[in-house]
């Protein structure tokens, strides 16, 4: 992922005489490549449900301009039958007819349509795809489980550009597996590990488990070892994930980026194994028809941990439909860190003065030297994020912005980094943040961070006192955190900006970097033409 160094040579990995080189680089959600795909309509029919996507915004970190699901069960019974699920099929039919006269309704060319192992299997799939082509004139792709693992791994790498790792996407009908390595996808295999395939299996429990534990074996032959990062893709395994974090009383319930444990994953199949179902379900907000999946889900899940031994379990939201947008991308709008692009587009969007986050950025950096660079680009982000909430009512701007930057759909973005982003944002607009409604998330990150973020969002709120046309000559901030000195240098441009409320902004920064203030005044250097 293209991150930040020193200020003066930030470049975003581009030569210094490209046209998209500079601090921030140049946006290109505005440039035609990126334009043409502002909105885009996908469909996956699944073995368990059919799903219609459409994204806009910033194509490199798309929106999800519309998202409906209907649980359809295509893939039910296959296994004994070796044909659809009729009443499925009929329901299927159905959800592609509405979708097509929403797309219709929404303006999109046409829609894209894949249908996986479900429609791929079944002797009657081609008189399925048939009959949607003649009643509502959508064409639907099937494609096979490798080229299915494949548009997974890169729904992953839409989200982690320059990931590593295994993706393993769960569906109805198959289990598939894809190797990412320097943001390419290696190897893949496609298996019948899904849960409704495992559904008959005869035999029972005890033969549903050696089915399942020879089948990983033959897996792990084909990928080799894989000990780096686990990326979980599908609606079996977020619902697995929720299931975990109703287990822990974990505080944020997002699911994107959502990290587990080999332990955590034991505990949460025993407490799966071991619960009432229906109560279960009602607690963690998840659909009868996928509940009834869980279960057999979370027997794969235990497998897969215990075959690859993964380093570390990540949840991904996005998965096939992604990577059939980021298979439409030029290279060099996958090279865009998904972030940073997000918060671009935000402030094109609705920021008063748009471009001000770049001035901030460089105002507020001598502060954030020594910071690493990812946490630098998270500041990066804050900046371009500071002024976006402004329309929000005064009394609940902070926990606004805290809401947004820590639930939003944004890419490339750990559970801790988005509590650091939030609580930067929210003291962009307030001194404090005890008392708020999100105090129980504070702790997902250390003190030692919470402080950081405070500090930038005080120098975010003091910055953002400072506005002044282009070509005005700029004061600078000056931090020697041995000395702890803070200098304010003042331009004679800025002086009379420098009233009590930023000279009280600038006394709330310096108290919490525990620091001296200087304040001095500097001379013009140069005669501005007029």
């Amino acid at each position: 992922m293209n991150q930040a160094t020193d200020l003066p040579d930030v470049t975003d990995g581009l030569p210094p005489d490209h046209p998209d080189a500079g601090l921030f680089g140049r946006p290109l959600f505005q440039d035609p490549s990126a334009r043409a795909l502002a909105r885009v309509g996908v469909v996956d029919v699944g073995s368990n449900s059919v799903r219609l996507v459409v994204f806009d915004g910033a194509a490199r970190s798309p929106a999800y301009f519309y998202n409906e699901k209907i649980m359809c069960a295509l893939g039910a019974g296959l296994s004994e039958s070796g044909q659809l699920n009729p009443e499925g099929r009929v329901r299927a039919l159905s959800a592609l007819r509405r979708f097509q006269h929403l797309a219709q309704g929404m303006g999109l060319p046409e829609l894209t349509v894949v249908a996986t192992a479900a429609v791929r299997d079944a002797a009657d799939g081609p008189a399925f795809r048939e009959e949607v082509l003649r009643e509502t004139g959508l064409r639907i792709w099937v494609i096979d489980g490798e080229e299915e693992a494949r548009l997974s791994a890169q729904g992953v790498l839409l989200g982690w550009p320059g990931s590593y790792g295994l993706v393993c996407d769960i569906g109805g009908s198959s289990m598939e597996l894809a190797e990412i390595s320097d943001g390419r996808v290696g190897r893949r295999v496609t298996s019948s590990l899904g849960p409704l395939k495992l559904q008959g299996i005869k035999g029972g429990k005890r033969a549903r488990k050696a089915h399942i534990k020879d089948t990983m074996l033959n897996l792990k032959e084909k990928m080799g070892a894989q000990r780096d990062r686990l990326f979980l893709v599908g609606g079996s395994w977020r619902a697995i994930a929720r299931i975990d974090m109703h287990r822990r009383d974990y505080p944020l319930h997002v699911l994107h980026e959502y990290r587990m444990t080999a332990r955590s994953v034991s505990a949460t199949a025993k407490f799966i194994a071991e619960a009432d179902l229906e109560e279960l379900r009602a607690a963690c907000g998840i659909s009868s028809a996928r509940m009834s999946l869980v279960p057999l889900a979370a027997e794969v899940l235990s497998r897969l941990v215990k075959t690859f031994k993964p380093k570390d379990i990540a949840i991904s939201s996005y998965g096939i439909r992604e990577g059939m947008l980021y298979e439409q991308m030029p290279q060099r709008l996958r090279d865009r860190d998904p972030l940073i692009e997000a918060c671009r587009f935000a402030e094109a969007k609705d920021a008063r003065m748009p471009g001000f986050g770049k001035l901030l950025y460089g105002f507020i950096h001598p502060l954030f030297r020594a910071v690493p660079a990812p946490r630098r680009r998270l500041i990066k982000a804050a900046c371009l994020l500071h002024d976006v909430s402004w329309r929000a009512h005064p009394d609940y701007r902070a926990e606004t912005c805290f809401d947004n930057a820590t639930r939003a759909n944004l890419g490339g973005l750990k559970h801790s980094e988005r509590i650091y982003l939030g609580l930067a944002l929210l003291h962009r607009y307030s001194n404090k943040r005890q008392g708020t409604r999100f105090d129980g998330l504070y702790d997902l990150i250390d003190e030692k961070y919470q402080l950081e973020a405070e500090i930038v969002g005080k120098a975010m709120r003091f910055g953002a006192m400072l506005w002044m046309t282009q070509d005005a000559e700029r004061g600078t901030l000056r931090w020697f955190p041995k000395k702890k000195e803070l200098h304010l240098m003042l331009t004679p441009d800025m002086v009379p900006l420098f009233g009590e409320v930023a000279e009280a902004r600038l006394m709330s920064l310096a108290g919490s970097l525990g620091a001296q203030v200087q304040i001095k005044k500097m001379r013009r250097t140069a005669q501005r033409s007029i």
